[in-house]
């Protein structure tokens, strides 16, 4: 194996998002992205996420931060809420590129992803899991990253989108 393939996350956008709007703060992609790149050594990030016309302004501002997006139709649930249902799409792609990284970081909450970080564990493609909610981490998550996880809420000083004070 290439020891100079660098590192690539795959990052589940509703659970991080949710997850931080759970703990009452908003991510800065920006100050993200280049934690993943100083932290993790991470080359390209992925960024999942179900398409909404409506939210350009967001996909342009996770560009501009440098995460390379990867969209979803979007349908409504039963209740008339909107899901992308990207977790098939995270572990395809995670498997796509498998001979192009040295180590996967997964960012997500969800216990679907048991299997996917159970088989990068063994294989020793994991770096890390990076739950997005400590309170609402599945437990079949943390149980196949074992000692390779850790959670967003311990990066709020680091990742924290601060509003600009005005200078008015």
């Amino acid at each position: 194996m290439d020891s100079a393939k660098k590192n690539y996350a795959f990052i589940d956008s509703q659970n991080l998002n949710l997850g931080a709007q759970e703990l009452g703060w908003k991510i800065d992609y920006k100050k993200f992205n280049v934690y993943l790149r100083e932290k993790y050594n991470v080359e390209k990030a992925y960024i999942f996420i179900g398409f909404v016309a409506l939210n350009q302004s967001l996909y342009d501002k996770l560009q501009e931060s440098g995460f390379i997006i990867r969209f979803k139709p979007t349908i409504p649930d039963v209740d008339g809420k909107i899901k992308g249902n990207v977790d098939a799409d995270i572990v395809l792609r995670t498997m796509i590129e498998w001979n192009d990284y040295n180590k996967a970081v997964i960012i997500s909450n969800d216990g679907d992803f048991y299997s996917l970080v159970e088989h990068l564990y063994a294989s020793n493609k994991l770096e890390i899991v990076l739950s997005t909610n400590r309170k609402f981490c599945s437990s079949l998550l943390a149980q196949s990253a074992k000692e390779r996880i850790q959670f967003v809420d311990d990066l709020k000083e680091k990742i924290e989108y601060l509003k600009k004070k005005s200078t008015a």
